[in-house]
């Protein structure tokens, strides 16, 4: 067998993935499939890699069901495979249209499969059959959305990507990201490939094919070569962004505060350099990236809103907070069924959840978000076992004016108060509940037992036998 001419697209492909084989080792490797001229070149171009380095290879199709043509486009590819010798699988995926559209919720379903796929063969390296054409495209799509470094930087030659295909340990790979589509085609001419068209290849609505059909021919009239230029200065802006990436790193180092970010540090910083922290930060945490426009009206209102204010900036996945000079990324928690908003000047009208203690170790109450454990006080200090079943008991969230006495030694003041002195943030109080008897409050989660009500009764005198309440949230 004669070793493929440098430059060509074997050449090309077979030095690709010696690069990954070396960095990655992979067991196995898996490939998307479509059916297409791309994906049908890179099955035949990984079949004779695979079978010269005895390397297990996988081929992966989705069949997506958007198109009257998918069930020809799966038998094309599975029949592609059984006449190489090459293991083939695929999964049947519903798309349902989101808010970002078809094509955006297609990709999505399509990767997710193909992680699942993957881990279920236990082939850690998916190989996609992205080219330079591909590149040029996202670069342009990237550079119209008005994207920043990170997206203009284009698609890696290998990354994982656990939002995408559901697992931190498998590898995305485009062997064929410096093979531009002219060269594709002639190595499928050459090697006598079959494969499918897509007729929504050539539907305008598109964002790609409308730069496919229209702007790119245009671009290679006037510029001739400029997808290799666009991937080169891709590459210098990759430069810039790890730049960027290590100083958000020392930023980021020298402003948090445990799992806390220091404000007051980070003020020091640049708005450009307070901005690429923030970032850092949401990717480090393995949240989506936020718009300019999120990110500017989170940044203000953390610098510029009073310090006493109770600041929350909603996030699709979780809340920003700011407590006593530090952000906080805290998750967001569905409403409870107990919730209602505390009057601070109101009167107390309990409409909370009644109860007996009957002796169990614990209850749990769903509307309050946990269980409420009653406990022998290992130092006897705490509530008579007989007095706590004779009472009728009520669990229930703040609304204003309650006060509770910790210690004897210490003042009766209102939970607020304590909740500060104890630095419990407001988000935290707002889903503390409070137990009652009666009109007395026993204990306040967060905070503790109301020592007023320690030893009422007649109580057990053994060591060990008081109950003291703790509350575990879900």
């Amino acid at each position: 067998m004669s070793s493929p001419r440098a430059g060509s697209v074997p050449a090309v492909f077979a030095q690709a993935m010696a690069g990954l084989r070396e960095t990655y080792s992979p067991s196995a490797i898996a490939l998307a499939c479509s059916g297409g001229l791309d994906s049908m070149a890179l099955l035949s171009l990984a079949h004779a890699w695979s079978a010269q380095h005895g390397i297990p290879l996988h081929a992966f199709h989705i069949h997506h069901g958007l198109s009257p043509n998918a069930d020809a486009w799966l038998a094309h590819c599975a029949h592609a495979c059984a006449a190489r010798g090459i293991a083939f699988d695929h999964r049947r995926v519903e798309v349902a249209r989101g808010k970002d559209g078809l094509e955006s919720a297609a990709r999505k379903a399509r990767y997710r499969a193909l992680g699942e796929l993957c881990l279920a063969h236990s082939a850690p390296l998916l190989l996609t059959a992205h080219h330079l054409d591909d590149q040029a495209e996202t670069i342009l799509l990237q550079l119209l959305r008005g994207s920043g470094p990170a997206g203009l930087s284009g698609m890696d030659a290998a990354n994982r990507a656990p939002g995408l295909l559901g697992s931190a340990e498998l590898v995305m790979a485009r062997p064929l990201l410096s093979v531009a589509r002219s060269q594709l085609e002639a190595y499928a001419a050459e090697a006598g490939l079959a494969w499918v068209e897509d007729e929504s290849n050539s539907d305008p609505r598109f964002a790609r094919n409308a730069l496919r059909h229209g702007v790119m021919p245009a671009l290679a009239a006037s510029f001739p070569g400029y997808q290799q230029r666009l991937a080169r200065g891709a590459a210098h802006v990759q430069a810039a962004q790890r730049i960027l990436d290590e100083v958000a790193a020392q930023d980021l180092a020298a402003c948090l505060d445990g799992d806390a970010l220091d404000l007051a540090r980070a003020r020091r910083l640049s708005p450009e350099r307070i901005d690429n922290l923030l970032r850092h930060l949401f990717a480090v945490r393995g949240l989506a990236m936020p718009s300019m426009a999120w990110l500017a009206e989170m940044t203000s209102q953390l610098f510029s809103a009073r310090e006493d204010a109770q600041l929350k900036v909603t996030h699709p996945a979780c809340d920003i907070r700011r407590h006593r000079g530090k952000l906080r990324i805290t998750p967001r928690l569905p409403e409870l069924a107990g919730m209602r908003d505390p009057d601070d000047e109101g009167v107390l009208i309990k409409e909370g959840q009644g109860f007996r203690w009957n002796g169990e170790d614990s209850l749990a109450f769903p509307a309050y978000g946990g269980v409420l454990r009653f406990e022998r006080a290992l130092d006897g200090i705490g509530l008579d076992p007989a007095w706590l079943r004779s009472r009728p008991l009520t669990i229930d969230f703040r609304q204003g004016g309650e006060r509770l006495k910790p210690a004897p030694n210490r003042p009766t003041r209102g939970l607020k108060a304590h909740y500060q002195a104890l630095g419990v943030p407001a988000w935290e109080r707002e889903r503390a509940p409070l137990v009652w008897a009666g009109q007395e409050l026993l204990f306040a989660a967060g905070i503790g037992m109301d020592c007023r009500h320690m030893g009422a009764g007649q109580a057990d005198q053994e060591q060990g036998q008081r109950i003291v309440l703790r509350w575990l949230p879900d």
